[in-house]
């Protein structure tokens, strides 16, 4: 059996340790003392590390602690990440001996091209395509990359626990409220993360069924939704026009 905790990093990152009693995996080190900090307060060894891609709040870390633990880095090869010592491509599944899970690869570009998700039974690890609420923004590739990726991760289990990067949602709830202002689920999403934040709890993960439910990025069709983004000039009410008009919205918004 293991755990998932996360380690707060920068300034709203979160770093995901993978952990049983003895061993843990880390997911998208932006730095790498806290890390440390976790693995000599729990008594851990690090064993791996899983990078989804390649920006700098995710990478930032891996090298001071290879210099550590000199482990295997996961993830998609590219010019400007060279840290990765094992590619993983779509398709390929990487099992972690200790602390003993096992995960499926699916490419996920749109945020930026070689982004990467981690998926096992119940848990995916989506970096910065997948935001409580929200998703992250167009840098590489098309909108129609985005949102196939998104309509990708939306297809997992309801019950699969979404473990992204950034504490983001409170925001993303707020843009969520003005894309569907009489969405009962976004009201009490809003609610639960207030109280959540108050006690300085985080909101993650979420789930795949409360992102269906909240996150205006999965929710293209619904016609408050068209008739929201209508009132600000839209003409075409396709899937992707919708999504790609609430994308640019939420850029300045």
């Amino acid at each position: 059996m293991f755990d998932i905790t996360a380690i707060p990093a920068l300034q709203d990152n979160y770093i995901w340790a993978i952990h049983d009693d003895r061993h843990a995996a880390v997911v998208d080190p932006g730095e790498a003392a806290p890390v440390l900090a976790f693995l000599d307060a729990h008594g851990l060894r690090l064993d791996a590390i899983l990078c989804t891609h390649r920006h700098a709040d995710h990478i930032g870390g891996i090298a001071e602690l290879r210099e550590v633990y000199n482990v295997p880095v996961y993830g998609r090869r590219h010019p400007k990440n060279p840290h990765i010592t094992h590619e993983l491509r779509e398709g390929d599944r990487l099992k972690l001996d200790a602390p003993g899970i096992v995960f499926d690869m699916i490419e996920i570009p749109g945020h930026i091209d070689d982004h990467i998700a981690f998926l096992a039974p119940g848990i995916v690890f989506c970096g910065d395509v997948l935001f409580g609420a929200g998703c992250g923004r167009n840098f590489e590739g098309t909108p129609a990359q985005l949102h196939h990726s998104l309509q990708r991760l939306a297809l997992l289990p309801d019950t699969t626990r979404v473990y992204c990067a950034h504490e983001y949602t409170a925001a993303n709830l707020r843009f969520a409220l003005a894309c569907e202002p009489d969405n009962p689920a976004v009201k009490q999403r809003i609610a639960t993360t207030k109280q959540l934040r108050a006690a300085n709890q985080i909101t993650l993960p979420s789930t795949i069924a409360l992102e269906k439910a909240t996150n205006p990025f999965l929710r293209c069709t619904q016609p408050e939704i068209i008739r929201t983004l209508q009132q600000r000039g839209l003409t075409d009410t396709s899937e992707l026009a919708v999504f790609t008009a609430m994308r640019e919205w939420k850029n300045h918004f």
